[in-house]
């Protein structure tokens, strides 16, 4: 794609800005790192653009503060008080769903995910967001906590002008056909093939 120019132009009957303007879905597998940080620049991006945000971390632990959430919600207590970028929204399932009113009880982890998908549909439905990341969300699927079938479904019926990015290894095939976008993150090298840990500005 030399340029930025397509290869080939669909006889699809939209203008090139309409096509260009599409809402699209995006995948980022494979067995290598990048895939939730590849996700969180391009929130930067939508940031940038205006577009609400939510962010849906569906594996993390709750305990867990990444460089890219403090950021990220830096940035939305920026937009509360300036108006400058988007309104940012961030839920993390090991933190209990924030919507979820229960008190003294803790649900398991597949009902947890089941939660947060419901609450997914429900903001697409209701347009509640231009700009969705749904992290770490093939290992739902994959474990069978969430119907794969219901969420491609979903996805593709989506109203309006809404984008989506997952992420997480082992996406499932059904999803990697309908998306509009995939990547897959491949290892060439990495720190830890010589014993090298994990360290923070890199890995969080």
């Amino acid at each position: 794609m030399p340029q930025g120019k397509p290869l080939a132009v669909p006889d699809d009957g939209l203008t090139t800005r309409q096509r260009r303007q599409r809402p699209l879905l995006v995948v980022h597998t494979g067995e290598m790192k990048g895939k939730s940080t590849a996700a969180f620049g391009l929130t930067l991006r939508a940031w940038n653009q205006g577009w609400p945000i939510v962010v849906y971390q569906f594996v993390k632990s709750a305990k867990w503060r990444t460089g890219e959430e403090s950021a990220l919600r830096a940035l939305g207590r920026l937009h509360d008080q300036t108006g400058e970028g988007a309104p940012v929204t961030w839920h993390k399932m090991g933190e209990g769903w924030s919507w979820i009113r229960k008190t003294g009880t803790e649900a398991g982890h597949a009902a947890d995910a089941r939660e947060g998908w419901a609450q997914v549909k429900r903001d697409l439905a209701a347009q509640a967001y231009r700009f969705y990341v749904l992290d770490e969300f093939t290992y739902p699927m994959k474990w069978g906590w969430v119907d794969t079938g219901d969420v491609v479904a979903t996805l593709a019926g989506r109203p309006g002008a809404q984008h989506v990015v997952i992420t997480g290894r082992n996406a499932d095939p059904r999803l990697v056909d309908a998306a509009d976008l995939v990547v897959s993150m491949t290892k060439v090298k990495h720190p830890m093939d010589v014993g090298q840990k994990g360290q923070g500005g890199i890995e969080w």
